[in-house]
């Protein structure tokens, strides 16, 4: 087990921690679908498939390309199916349709959130999401104030399983990798957390089960409410943090 009681940050992945994974996506997928396809059912059929996303059932594979993938990668795998679209304006589309999708969240997150500020915590989110889409995620939730960073796929630093996401949100709030944890529902969140020399938490609200999460985690957890009681002991923790000096801000005046 890590040693909690040295952490002074939490970096969460968004999309089956933050948020509920079959809730948020699997509308955003079946509605996706519906929009490629414009009513061919032999279409339809054939960018479900590629997305890893059975239409009837509305649950995701568990190698569905649209749990850890960015939105570039999804493109890639329907792409095929889709010649008379390019690629950047396939993602656009994507995005786009990200940024008004109704998130569910796995737990309520304002307390939450709220807690672990109380127990001076940094809090930052990488997902492999775009940027923009995840700040209005989390806008709608009314969260967005509690990050002190927030960063996607496209924000400069690299995509999960790959650390940099990580690794700058160590270097923006003035802690070593070692002091953070980072918290997610996928291998890629908890391979980028080993690779970048943190401790990692599993949550279980993503598609993802125990057995293919447990052996890359420090602990498990049902849902990210556990958090605060697994973190509580902490008496390593520095009272206070300076403030990053990245340029990268939110309306906030916090990084991301």
């Amino acid at each position: 087990m890590a040693r909690f009681d040295r952490i002074a940050a939490v970096l969460f992945d968004k999309d089956g921690t933050l948020f509920d994974f079959h809730a948020t996506w699997g509308a955003w997928t079946a509605q996706l679908i519906e929009t490629l396809s414009e009513g061919e059912a032999k279409l339809a059929a054939r960018l479900a498939a590629a997305m890893g996303y059975d239409l009837d059932a509305r649950r995701f594979d568990p190698a569905s390309p649209v749990i850890a993938g960015t939105p570039g990668e999804v493109a890639a795998v329907l792409r095929p199916h889709l010649p008379d679209i390019a690629g950047a304006a396939l993602v656009a589309r994507m995005n786009a349709l990200a940024t008004a999708v109704p998130q569910v969240p796995a737990v309520p997150l304002a307390p939450l959130l709220d807690g672990l500020r109380r127990q001076r915590l940094r809090l930052g989110v990488a997902t492999n999401d775009a940027e923009a889409p995840a700040r209005a995620h989390l806008e709608a939730a009314g969260v967005i104030g509690a990050f002190d960073f927030v960063a996607g796929y496209d924000s400069g630093f690299g995509a999960k399983p790959d650390p940099g996401m990580l690794l700058a949100f160590a270097e923006t709030q003035g802690v070593s990798p070692e002091e953070v944890v980072m918290v997610g529902d996928s291998r890629h969140d908890l391979v980028a957390g080993r690779a970048a020399g943190m401790a990692t938490v599993a949550v279980l609200t993503g598609p993802a089960g125990y057995p293919d999460l447990a052996p890359l985690a420090d602990a498990v957890l049902p849902n990210i409410g556990g958090l605060s009681e697994l973190l509580a002991d902490a008496p390593n923790r520095r009272a206070s943090r300076h403030r990053p000096t990245s340029p990268r801000s939110t309306a906030s005046g916090r990084q991301g």
